[in-house]
């Protein structure tokens, strides 16, 4: 089992930053892929960013490239997610998500990022 628990959010201009963290508990951190997810009110949730258990590996989805960086420190068993240039359209629950293998199995409660223009 892993636990997951996300922190970081909250109400932000069109411009700003916000950075998201993710602590894990309950299973090796380095053996685990990571994750960010959102899901905006009336749409379904949408996969955001991905980084590899080694964090070498970096994967986006297109509206975010060059906005949003994903990291892990595995000595602190924690993921980030860095997000610039804020736009509304970012507004949305934020999820950390964990895997092992091809599904993701382990999901944070979430965290709201709003950003007001």
């Amino acid at each position: 089992q892993v636990q997951l628990v996300e922190s970081g959010g909250g109400l932000v201009q069109a411009g700003g930053s916000l950075r998201l963290s993710c602590a894990a508990s309950g299973r090796t951190f380095s053996n685990l892929i990571m994750g960010w997810f959102r899901q905006a009110p009336g749409k379904e949730r949408e996969f955001v960013a991905e980084i590899s258990w080694n964090g070498v590996g970096t994967y986006y989805m297109d509206s975010v490239k060059g906005r949003f960086t994903i990291s892990k420190d595995n000595t602190k068993n924690t993921v980030y997610l860095q997000m610039n240039s804020l736009k509304p359209e970012d507004t949305a629950v934020y999820y950390c998500a964990a895997r092992l293998y091809r599904d993701y199995e382990y999901w944070g409660q979430g965290t709201q990022v709003t950003v007001s223009s």
